[in-house]
Parts: structure tokens; sequence; C-alpha cells
């Protein structure tokens, strides 16, 4: 069923958020563009966005794991990759117009560092936007412990070290309770909240106008669609636009609607497969 497109205009960003525990076999280039295509096709005027993972919480080290090669240097408590996992991907949506959020998942690596390193390393990229911290794992790298609050002068801090790089890009900070976040100092910084497990629509709609009220006049995304939440959601034709929609008339402020990967299949299974078909043959049975 082709679901009707809603027209507002609060919705200025539309797609996904990308990790290496999300999906998994993970989505070539093309099935990614075409999924974050689809989910900004849902608001027309919203601009095509990939929130896009690149340095994973270890609780191994209590570090990082950044998903590139290293630059010769020793960094404490972080590692990297032997090979770069998403430059590929850059690249691809270099020329879709699609734009890119990096985030990280810190542990308790130095994030001065952690921006740097990123950041000179994608830099050149014409897709990326901004860079952004899940601080859900700031100061923390195992599921028992508490993260580490972002007061106002780190939030500073850490969005005049992104800045310093391009004057246009924006840092973001999510977490799931706006409690954690800078309490005063609102900047540039764009707030995504990924609050999950609510009893209905109506119980997530009014936490996620909350957050947006805290941090108004600032952009704010929302990150959804969480299996959690997926008894709800579920029941509708177009989760992704329903929700969406409903977010976007809530929020008095820019937003963006982004879909995680952890329910990607179930979603657009049609999309995901559509590649798999032209890639393997139709009489294969799609590998999601």
């Amino acid at each position: 069923m082709t679901p009707n497109i809603y027209a507002f205009d609060s919705t200025k960003y539309a797609g996904v958020r990308s990790s290496g525990y999300g999906i998994s076999p993970f989505p070539s280039v093309e099935q990614w563009a075409d999924v974050i295509r689809a989910m900004a096709g849902y608001f027309p005027g919203s601009q095509a966005v990939a929130v896009w993972l690149v340095g994973e919480v270890d609780s191994v080290t209590n570090g990082m794991k950044l998903e590139f090669p290293s630059d010769g240097e020793k960094y404490e408590l972080i590692t990297f990759m032997e090979e770069d996992k998403h430059e590929r991907y850059l690249n691809y949506f270099d020329s879709a117009g699609i734009k890119v959020y990096l985030q990280v998942e810190p542990g308790y690596a130095d994030m001065n560092t952690i921006i740097d390193l990123v950041i000179s390393r994608y830099k050149h990229h014409s897709c990326i936007i901004g860079f952004g911290v899940d601080v859900e794992w700031y100061k923390k790298s195992k599921n028992e412990e508490q993260n580490e609050l972002v007061t106002d002068q780190v939030a500073q801090e850490w969005e005049r070290r992104v800045k310093a790089y391009d004057n246009s890009y924006k840092l973001f900070l999510k977490h799931f309770d706006k409690s954690n976040l800078c309490p005063n100092y609102r900047g540039d910084i764009v707030f995504i909240d990924d609050s999950q497990e609510f009893e209905d629509f109506d119980a997530f709609k009014h936490e996620m106008s909350e957050f947006a009220s805290e941090f108004f006049p600032n952009t704010v995304m929302f990150q959804i669609g969480y299996p959690k939440d997926e008894k709800w959601w579920n029941e509708y034709d177009s989760p992704p636009q329903v929700i969406g929609k409903g977010l976007g008339e809530l929020a008095k402020q820019e937003c963006g609607i982004i879909w995680v990967d952890f329910s990607l299949k179930e979603v657009f299974f049609n999309i995901l497969c559509k590649h798999t078909d032209a890639a393997h043959g139709s009489e294969l049975e799609c590998y999601y």
C-alpha cells in the first residue's frame, strides 16, 4: 500500500541511523542510499540524512574502536580497524546528495582526541555536516555503568572544537534522558532523543514533545523505530511516515526523523531485497 504524503514545515531532516550492530548483513552503499531517500521521501522538502556511527564503545579496553586505520600514532583507550569501513559509503553519499552526521560512542577515551581523529579523517567529504556523541556511552563502557553528564562547559568545548574545522558543522548530543545533556548551554547544538519502551504512541509523543520543548529553539531529532516499541508502531501501514508526521506536528522548531537500523528490515524489506535480487538472482531468497 502506497502511503499518502503529508506536508508540514518542521521536519528538516529525515533518514536513518547506521551502526555495525544494528542490521546484518551490513547493507550496500546502494541499499543505504535507497532507504535514506525513502525516509526523506515521506517528508517533502526534508534533507536526506544519515546518523553514521564510526566509533563504537569497547567494553574490553573501556575505550573506543574507530572503524578506520590508525595514523601511526598511539592514543590511550583508542583502537583502530585495519581497513576503513566507511570511505566508500561516504564517497557515494557525496555524489548522492545525502548528508551525514558522524557519531561516536567514546567510553572513557578522550573526546577532544576523538573529535580530531574523526573529523580529520573525513572532513574532505562534502556530505559531512556534523559530528555527534551518544552520551549514553560517555565515560561509560558497560551496560551496568552510569554515563557522565555533559555539562555546559563540556558541551561548549566540544562544539568549539568541532566548529574549528568548519563553522557550518554542527555538534549533536544524543541521550534518552534529557537531564543527561547540558542544562543551559545551547549554542548551535542539535539534540537527539532516542527513548524507547513506550506503552503507546501517545506516551511516546508526550516524551518527545517535552524533549523538543526543553531544547527549543535548537534543532532536535527523534531516533525512532526501536523493536521494544514495535507492538504499537507496527500497527501502522507506514510507521516512519505516521510517527514522523506526529512528531513534526508537535515540534515548534526544525526537527529530524531518524529510523534506527535495528528494525530497518521490518520497515524497508522491499528496498533492501530489491538489491539482493539484482545481485544474486530473483530465484534466491532475500538474505534479510
